[in-house]
């Protein structure tokens, strides 16, 4: 790799909008890998750029920083993402917020017709507890379907 391939870290900061410490930080996590120079200063090849864009928006669509981490760790050693990735990648977080979007529609149908049992209606209450058999596991709310 050529010297002029390269960028200190303040360089990388300017163009990725991120602040030195940041990309410190995402050094530390793994996420990026600096070259070191003979006097110890960092290098990094310019897609570095676009890996920490690619953790940038990441974040901003909800992913965690754990996720993009392991994300990452699937490519070869320090490539960024390219479109077949990304969707790879975009069709896992679509199952986790299917998955999200399920949970919370059954939590929004059960809020109106159940207060935990300590029933509204006997005659509608999806959780009936005929001769109280959900007494013998302990005081309170014991079941949410």
């Amino acid at each position: 790799m050529r010297a002029s391939d390269l960028l200190t870290i303040g360089e990388l900061a300017r163009r990725t909008g991120l602040s030195v410490s940041a990309i410190r930080y995402y050094e530390e996590r793994g996420l990026v890998e600096p070259i070191r120079t003979g006097g110890n200063q960092r290098r990094f090849p310019r897609s570095d750029i676009r890996r920490l864009s690619f953790v940038l928006i990441a974040q901003q669509l909800g992913l965690s920083l754990g996720d993009i981490e392991e994300e990452l760790r699937r490519l070869p050693h320090g490539r960024t993402p390219d479109a077949r990735d990304w969707q790879r990648i975009s069709g896992r977080v679509r199952e986790a917020i299917d998955a999200k979007i399920a949970i919370l529609k059954k939590t929004r149908e059960d809020l109106d017709g159940c207060i935990g049992c300590g029933c509204l209606s006997l005659a509608r209450c999806k959780l009936y507890n005929p001769q109280d058999k959900w007494a013998a596991e302990g005081a309170g709310p014991r079941v949410l379907r």
